[in-house]
């Protein structure tokens, strides 16, 4: 009976299959518990078909020490007039700078758009990025995104499946978005979503201080003149320094931009090394 399931036609099949088939070939051995008891005495009760096998997919680990290096992008949903009725909202966002070099709310998502969206963001920023990070949704791991992409000659990166922080820049701020006190449970329409988009975008960009840049924005980091900025902050706090040291326990300075800004620390424990 062992030789029979073992057989190199037999040898990645089930026992249930063997028995059906040598029955269809007029050979009876025995009951199918008895096959079932003998591969199981001779340890040979595991799984016998033959699997695929996938490599487990790769941590992102990337760094950015300036802007226009790395970008992720997401898609999230809008609720729009009616139930059943969403927009989608592309945004992509520079890392470094937290700037967002593009937007676009649409009534559907799709590949296309996808690509478009990422190509025109591309020539109005006038420099493409080495890295372009974002889950594995369909749009973003379509072929015209991929193509894209490969021809520009930019690395693709996506999260791991299953794995809520690999992509943190694009959560956090959709996550700002909706968390806002004026918020709309839903959208009239495309165009009141666009205007209350435009002005949520102009205002992160080029109003909204960020913590994690300094307390610049991000319009300021993405362009290079944080550097004037902070020379300027230096000023201010040098005089209130000097009209009254007594204040102070340090000279005081302007909160600093870190040099490395990464997805997943043990990128930057890498580089270090």
């Amino acid at each position: 009976m062992l030789a029979v399931i073992n057989s190199e036609k037999y040898s990645d099949l089930a026992i249930c299959q063997i028995y059906a088939r040598e029955l269809d070939d007029g050979n009876y051995w025995c009951s199918t518990s008895s096959m079932y008891r003998i591969a199981s005495e001779a340890g040979q009760n595991r799984e016998r078909r033959r699997l695929a096998t996938h490599p487990a997919k790769v941590k992102p680990e990337l760094l950015a020490d300036g802007p226009s290096q790395v970008w992720t992008w997401d898609i999230t949903k809008l609720r729009g007039p009616t139930k059943g009725v969403w927009f989608h909202l592309y945004v992509l966002i520079d890392i470094y700078s937290r700037y967002n070099p593009s937007w676009l709310v649409s009534t559907h998502e799709s590949a296309k758009l996808a690509e478009q969206f990422i190509a025109e963001a591309i020539e109005r920023n006038g420099t493409a990025p080495h890295t372009v990070h974002a889950d594995r949704g369909v749009s973003m791991t379509s072929g015209l995104v991929s193509e894209l992409l490969t021809n520009l000659g930019i690395v693709r990166s996506h999260s791991r499946p299953r794995v809520s922080n690999n992509n943190p820049f694009s959560e956090a701020q959709f996550k700002t978005l909706k968390y806002l006190h004026d918020f709309p449970k839903s959208f009239a329409s495309l165009a009141d979503a666009r205007e209350f988009l435009e002005g949520f975008f102009n205002e992160y960009n080029h109003i909204h201080h960020h913590s994690g840049i300094g307390w610049h924005t991000p319009a300021s980091v993405h362009f290079g003149t944080s550097g004037a900025v902070d020379e300027a902050r230096q000023i201010t706090l040098t005089a209130a320094f000097h009209a009254n040291p007594a204040r102070f326990s340090n000279r005081p300075v302007p909160p600093k931009i870190p040099k490395v800004i990464y997805i997943n620390e043990a990128a930057l424990e890498f580089q270090n090394n």
